[in-house]
């Protein structure tokens, strides 16, 4: 996997993120069972690759994905 080099700008003035962002509503049990260490693999993956946008909410397991990140 070639690694993520470009960043725009998130709306007029917000930050910088790389143009493909991580949906983390499949690391709660939203879908069903999730495997907490596999996430965490996918995350420093993500992170290590220059990802730096992951899109959460806090409905998707009541939190548990913001603890997770």
């Amino acid at each position: 996997m070639s690694q993520q080099k470009k960043q725009q700008l998130l709306g007029r003035g917000g930050p910088l993120v790389a143009p493909v962002g991580l949906g983390a509503m499949g690391m709660s049990e939203f879908y069903g069972p999730s495997d907490e260490a596999e996430n965490l693999r996918v995350l420093n993956h993500a992170v290590d690759i220059g990802m730096n946008f992951i899109d959460t909410a806090d409905m998707y397991g009541w939190g548990h994905n913001e603890r997770l990140i």
